[in-house]
């Protein structure tokens, strides 16, 4: 089963470039299938992690950043694939 993880943080206006760097430099305790960084407007960043788990599994996480850094908690939220659907 392939499971995604996603954390989601809101950086202090203007100090979005400073959110993503320091996501960028976080080590998990184990390697995901794959992990990618996403910015949006307000600052924000997304991070996405698949894993090749079950649902449940215990996986590693990224941790609250510094309450300087970012302007309210960290929202993460945990899917399991539904397959793959057709571009068309």
């Amino acid at each position: 089963m392939t499971v995604a993880l996603m954390w989601e943080a809101r950086a202090v206006p203007g100090r979005g470039d400073d959110l993503l760097a320091w996501v960028r430099v976080q080590r998990l305790a184990r390697r995901p299938v794959r992990r990618e960084s996403f910015r949006a407007p307000e600052d924000r960043v997304l991070v996405i992690t698949w894993w090749d788990a079950p649902y449940a599994a215990e996986l590693p996480e990224l941790p609250e950043p510094d309450g300087e850094l970012v302007s309210r908690p960290v929202h993460r939220w945990r899917f399991e694939s539904a397959g793959a659907d057709d571009p068309r």
